[in-house]
C-alpha cells in the first residue's frame, strides 16, 4: 500500500510539473503582448486550470488509463518507470527551454516500460496511433485556425487606429488566455488522472467499470494549477519572444485558434499536445505577415523536440522499468 501512495505522489508530481513546464503555453502571448503581468498572467492561467474538470467530461483520462497500453498489465513499478521517464524528460526540456509534450512524454513513458515488461503485444496500437497522428494535426489545426482567425480580425478592424485595436485586443486577449488556459487545464490534467485510476487497478482498489474519484480529480487540477502558478519562464521567452513577435490582437488570434483546438480534441478525448497545438497556433499568425516574420530556425528545433519526445521517453522508460525490476 505504501508503493501504491509513492507511486500517486509521484504521478501528482508529474502533473506539477506538467503545469509548471507548460505555463508558457497559456500565458506566453499575454505576457509578451504586455497585456499581464507575469506573475498576473499565471494566476489567472492557474485558476481556470483548476476549473476545468466542471467543463470537460473525463475522457481524455480514459484513453490514457485504456488506450496505451493494456490495462490488465499494469504495475505499480510499470507506472512508476513511466511517470519517472515524463519527469526526466520534461526537467530536461525546460533547462534546454524547449516547448515539448507533457502529454507525449508520459506516452512514451507508458510504451518503454510496457515493451520492456511485456512485449510489443501490450502496446494498444490503434490509440497510440491516434495521438501520433495529433503530434502532426494539432499544431497543424492551431496554424490553419489562427491564420484563418487573423485574416478576418485584420479585415474587421482595417479602418480602426493603431491605439483602438490595441486597446480592445488588450481586453479581449484576458478572455482568449482564459479559454485556452481552460483547455490545457482540461486536456492535460486528465492524463495523471487516468494514471492514477490505472494505479488503482493495478492493485485492485478499483474495478475497470469504477469511475474516476472526485479526489483524484481535484487532487490532478490541484496539481497542474499550482505547478501553472510556479510558472516555466525559460520557455515563456521561447513561446512568446522567439518565434514570431506578437501584438495583443495578435495573441488574441493565437489563443483563441489554440482553445478551440484544444475543446475539439478534448471533447473527443483526444490527448493532444497543448505545446504543439499553441506553438502552431502562433507560427499561424506569424504567417499572416509573410514567411520571413517567423523565425524558422527556433522552429525547427522545437520540431526536434516534438519527433524526439515519444522515442526518448520510451527509452527512459524502459531504461527505469529494468533498473525497478533489478533491485526491486
Amino acid at each position: 500500500m505504501i508503493y501504491l501512495y509513492i507511486v500517486i505522489g509521484l504521478v501528482l508530481v508529474f502533473d506539477f510539473i506538467n503545469g509548471f513546464h507548460d505555463s508558457a503555453n497559456s500565458i506566453a502571448t499575454v505576457v509578451s503582448t504586455k497585456v499581464l503581468s507575469p506573475f498576473a498572467a499565471v494566476a489567472l492561467a492557474a485558476v481556470f486550470n483548476f476549473l476545468a474538470f466542471l467543463i470537460f467530461p473525463l475522457k481524455v483520462a480514459t484513453t490514457i488509463g485504456k488506450g496505451v497500453i493494456h490495462p490488465e498489465i499494469v504495475s505499480l513499478d510499470l507506472i512508476a518507470s513511466a511517470v519517472i521517464a515524463a519527469i526526466t524528460w520534461n526537467l530536461i526540456t525546460w533547462w534546454l527551454g524547449l516547448p515539448s509534450s507533457s502529454s507525449h512524454t508520459l506516452v512514451g513513458g507508458l510504451i518503454g516500460a510496457a515493451v520492456v515488461g511485456h512485449g510489443w503485444s501490450s502496446v494498444v496500437f490503434a490509440g497510440v496511433m491516434k495521438i501520433v497522428i495529433f503530434i502532426i494535426v494539432s499544431p497543424l489545426l492551431g496554424f490553419v485556425l489562427s491564420f484563418i482567425i487573423s485574416i478576418i480580425v485584420m479585415h474587421l478592424v482595417k479602418r480602426k487606429t493603431p491605439f483602438g485595436v490595441d486597446k480592445h485586443f488588450r481586453r479581449l486577449q484576458l478572455l482568449s488566455a482564459s479559454a485556452f488556459s481552460l483547455g490545457h487545464g482540461g486536456n492535460d490534467a486528465q492524463k495523471s488522472m487516468g494514471i492514477i485510476w490505472v494505479a488503482l487497478l493495478a492493485t485492485s482498489q478499483v474495478t475497470k467499470d469504477t469511475p474516476i474519484a472526485l479526489w483524484i480529480v481535484l487532487s490532478c487540477q490541484a496539481a497542474i494549477a499550482l505547478g501553472t502558478l510556479f510558472g516555466g519562464w525559460r520557455i515563456v521567452k521561447t513561446m512568446g519572444q522567439k518565434i514570431t513577435k506578437l501584438k495583443p490582437f495578435e495573441g488574441f488570434c493565437a489563443e483563441a485558434a489554440g482553445a478551440l483546438t484544444l475543446f475539439g480534441a478534448t471533447h473527443f478525448g483526444i490527448p493532444v499536445s497543448t505545446t504543439h497545438t499553441i506553438t502552431g497556433s502562433i507560427m499561424g499568425v506569424g504567417a499572416t505577415k509573410g514567411l520571413s516574420a517567423v523565425k524558422w530556425g527556433v522552429t525547427t528545433k522545437i520540431f526536434w523536440a516534438w519527433i524526439l519526445t515519444i522515442p526518448i521517453s520510451a527509452l527512459i522508460g524502459g531504461s527505469i522499468f529494468l533498473l525497478i525490476n533489478l533491485f526491486h
